[in-house]
């Protein structure tokens, strides 16, 4: 298994959610809820209408899920982009309060599988010039690394990924030696 890394360069993540907009609406949406919520790909996917809409058809200001790896309650709010791209979507076709968020076009209410989802992410990747190891978790690692970039503390996010240690979350988003030694050559006091 190969070891995945997050898309740093932000204008690479602009040009794959344009490519996916104007290719499948819902697939800019699984990209841009991914990359703005920090969810594993089982729980994007296992998303339902209902998770995001109220019963009056307004998207909600957050989703509240249990999480299918760990089991505990995940209650995030919906950030700008994530509510902007998910209206977009939702007003794009009928819908079902009942259905999956990201249902597939085969069979009757079934969400588009994760191999879809690597498919759809890879091939847009890949389109747009991206020459890093792709992957479903890519969309978590993404949320990660620019979290840590904007400066949020690595025990917060430590603490929304559930990992043991701050240490396991800098390797997990992709933080490497260079990011690291790149401290020591800018900062000249």
């Amino acid at each position: 298994m190969e070891f995945v890394q997050p898309i740093r360069d932000k204008v690479k993540i602009k040009r794959v959610k344009e490519l996916l907009k104007s290719k499948n609406i819902r697939d800019y949406a699984l990209f841009t809820l991914g990359i703005n919520s920090g969810l594993r790909i089982s729980d994007l996917l296992n998303l339902k209408i209902s998770d995001v809409l109220t019963d009056k058809g307004k998207l909600k200001d957050r989703i509240s899920i249990r999480e299918k790896k760990t089991g505990k309650l995940k209650d995030f709010p919906i950030g700008p982009s994530a509510g902007k791209a998910l209206k977009e979507y939702l007003n794009s076709s009928p819908i079902s309060i009942n259905g999956y968020l990201f249902k597939s076009r085969k069979g009757d209410n079934k969400p588009i599988s994760r191999i879809q989802a690597y498919r759809i992410l890879n091939n847009a990747c890949e389109t747009v010039g991206l020459d890093v190891q792709i992957g479903t978790h890519t969309l978590r690692k993404t949320f990660g690394y620019h979290a840590y970039q904007e400066g949020k503390d690595i025990t917060l996010i430590q603490k929304l990924f559930n990992h043991a240690s701050p240490s396991v979350t800098l390797r997990y988003i992709g933080i490497t030696q260079d990011d690291l030694d790149n401290v020591y050559m800018t900062l000249n006091l």
